[in-house]
């Protein structure tokens, strides 16, 4: 009777990750980007080792890892910017240590999520669970189960796992200071009404940034409406701040959603960017390079994120959950200057 060979043999005659083995013998190494050459060095090896059935014997069936070697990511929503941002920088990251990735979107509202998560551990060796999908209850209901997992762009006071943020007060000094360099001085905060409450902690760092540094008195804050950006609709609360006694020098805006329709705004009003009124973007949006007035914003080191993501939450798989040190890492932010602020710079 011929040596039952396993894929973690497989993997280390080829020094590769068992799971790798497993998604190039069970087809799915397409699915997850892995390279021609390297599934082709993976068969030939296997074929080599008699770790086939005989190929005239029907239903023959591959060995498959007893764990899934697949992470998911618990998301709010597909369109959140930095979920697209950072997809496939993360999918690389995991290509690249033979490691699956998947995306599964959550809804804030929904009680009954927790009692998924047993379920998640027949498709998912961990996860990764991205701003407002990680909640106080859900975090509890993993640890208390040693469910491998990592939270990314959502600050705890606690330490007790891992975490992995930009760091939003060394993105608003370095805002600050272009602002200081630039001789701004009437200063307005936008955000949306319903992202108010999740924006306290950066609202209160841009705030503080600018009156230390840039010796600007304290900041206006708006929060604008739904429907003004759904349909460019119900501008009261920004218009009072385009005349006296306001007139705005410059709009920092929190969420890269606004930026198109408060641009639009200032260009039906006859105010141009950044002559009249300039502005600034604390996330990084699409096409910001690409408008008539190229956007200055904030951009979040998603390569570095990614990778320190992908090794964080394998490290904690192999370890069962179980790892004694947690770390909390900071990212800074680069802030990336184009027109709209009124400097000239290409990029």
């Amino acid at each position: 009777m011929a040596k039952k060979f396993k894929n973690k043999d497989l993997a280390a005659r080829l020094g590769v990750s068992g799971t790798l083995v497993s998604l190039v013998l069970n087809n799915k190494a397409d699915l997850h980007g892995i390279r021609k050459e390297t599934q082709e060095k993976v068969l030939a090896l296997a074929r080599q080792m008699g770790f086939f059935n005989p190929p005239d014997v029907k239903g023959a069936v591959f060995p498959v890892e007893e764990k899934p070697g697949v992470i998911g990511m618990i998301v709010p929503s597909l369109s959140d910017p930095f979920v697209l941002g950072i997809t496939p920088f993360l999918q690389k990251a995991f290509m690249s240590i033979g490691v699956g990735f998947s995306i599964v979107t959550r809804d804030t509202d929904d009680q009954r999520f927790d009692r998924m998560i047993s379920a998640f551990r027949k498709f998912f060796s961990g996860l990764i669970l991205v701003g407002q999908a990680a909640d106080e209850s859900t975090i509890r209901t993993l640890r208390a189960t040693d469910y491998p997992f990592i939270v990314l762009e959502k600050a705890f006071k606690t330490g007790r796992f891992n975490t992995i943020n930009t760091d939003t007060g060394a993105g608003a000094q370095s805002v600050a200071e272009h602002v200081k360099k630039l001789g701004y001085k009437n200063v307005v905060l936008v955000t949306d009404r319903e992202s108010a409450h999740n924006d306290v902690q950066i609202i209160n760092e841009l705030i503080d940034a600018l009156e230390k540094t840039a010796k600007i008195n304290r900041p206006e804050v708006v929060e604008i409406e739904k429907s003004f950006l759904e349909n460019h609709t119900d501008f009261d609360e920004i218009e009072k701040y385009l005349r006296p006694p306001y007139r705005t020098d410059i709009f920092i805006v929190l969420h890269s959603g606004i930026v198109y329709p408060l641009m639009s705004l200032l260009r039906r009003k006859k105010l141009r960017i950044p002559q009249d009124i300039a502005l600034i973007s604390i996330e990084e949006g699409i096409g910001f390079d690409l408008v008539f007035t190229p956007v200055t914003c904030l951009r979040k080191p998603l390569a570095a994120i990614s990778t320190k993501a992908a090794n964080m939450v394998w490290s904690e798989v192999k370890n069962a959950g179980k790892s004694k040190f947690k770390r909390q890492v900071s990212l800074a932010p680069e802030l990336v200057i184009r027109n709209s602020c009124g400097t000239i710079t290409s990029q």
